[in-house]
């Protein structure tokens, strides 16, 4: 099982996810701190003298090189009051084969403390060999599904999301098919994890959700989702796509809850669980989510994901009524955000 390939906008330019990930950035400092005390408690010392790291969908950065540097460095003071010596460490950053790694390693930081690699490929799979990473980490990725369940485009189904492109704001059958195919995702991400990290060793996973009972259209992301595909449906009333185009797309992203992930966890068996966190960004993060902001910052994430459905030619107007939408609708997604969580998970390998 690979997953499908959904890269973020690579290169440097006006869309590209480099200049539009300042909001996950701001969420992955929130759990700076938390992953500081979780290597400071957790952490097995190892005798090896090679330390391995891997983040998982690490798109074209910077974010990852940030994460890459404050792990490390954390690690190192681990290892400093122990009094053991520090080992040399390799990062692998991972993503699917079409991840621009040109422009993630034309700025990889000249002076870094590791050796970095690229492992291309789909973590919904294995990556490495048995027992040879000693940390895992991904931020921001665990939320894409592998595919679209095959329902949502199925006319016969009751799960058929004609008219909408997400579970936001469809019935109980859509949203019970997006979780159902998460629920195979991570069995598969999880199954892959435990025979790559060795015993002892730390994951952690960094990714949006949502508090246990809140509905998804409660969140900013759930009412971002609505607009952008209103946007496409009102193009395909105005026959500049076609509605049937829009019938058969869907986003594959799902927004997990602390209870469904902690019963996946579980359901799998092979890791401990040292921390499932649900610290509230809102009360963190001092972001504008003004509407150019919000439309850059999913055009960043989703242009890959449309132009292979749609095309190209329809994306500079798709997000131009986007982002009136956006502006039309601001008290619902400021109101959407006061719910904005992250879900901060600490896995160790048994």
């Amino acid at each position: 099982m690979g997953g499908e390939s959904y890269p973020m906008n690579g290169g440097d330019g006006t869309y590209s996810y480099t200049k539009n990930s300042s909001y996950q950035r701001e969420a992955t400092n929130v759990a700076k701190t938390m992953i500081e005390e979780t290597i400071e408690d957790k952490l097995h010392i190892s005798t090896s003298s090679t330390f391995r790291i891997a983040d998982l969908g690490c798109s074209v950065g910077p974010n990852t090189f940030i994460c890459m540097q404050n792990i490390i460095k954390s690690i190192e003071r681990r290892y400093t009051s122990k009094g053991i010596q520090i080992p040399e460490f390799q990062v692998f950053f991972n993503d699917h084969v079409s991840n621009d790694f040109n422009s993630l390693f034309a700025n990889l930081p000249p002076v870094r403390n590791y050796y970095a690699a690229a492992v291309p490929g789909s973590f919904h799979a294995r990556l490495f060999p048995e027992s040879s990473l000693d940390f895992v980490h991904s931020s921001y990725a665990l939320q894409w599904l592998s595919k679209v369940p095959e329902e949502l485009v199925d006319k016969k189904s009751n799960a058929w999301n004609k008219g909408r492109v997400h579970y936001t704001s469809a019935p109980c059958e859509v949203a019970n098919a997006y979780a159902v195919q998460y629920g195979k995702d991570m069995e598969v991400f999880l199954n892959a994890r435990a025979k790559e990290i060795v015993s002892g060793g730390l994951m952690v996973l960094i990714l949006p959700s949502l508090p246990d009972g809140v509905d998804h259209s409660q969140i900013t992301a759930g009412v971002m989702f609505d607009l952008l595909g209103s946007s496409l449906m009102d193009m395909a009333k105005e026959e500049i796509i076609n509605e049937d185009k829009v019938d058969s797309f869907n986003f594959p992203v799902y927004t997990v809850s602390p209870r469904e992930m902690a019963e996946l966890i579980e359901r799998n068996n092979s890791f401990i669980v040292e921390k499932l966190e649900l610290p509230n960004l809102a009360s963190k993060i001092e972001l504008q989510l003004d509407p150019r902001t919000c439309a850059m910052h999913l055009r960043a994430g989703m242009e890959g994901v449309i132009v292979k459905h749609f095309g190209s030619d329809i994306i500079d107007e798709l997000f131009q009524r986007f982002t009136q939408k956006v502006k039309e609708n601001s008290n619902q997604i400021n109101s959407g955000y006061k719910n904005a969580t992250q879900l901060f998970v600490v896995l160790k390998r048994k």
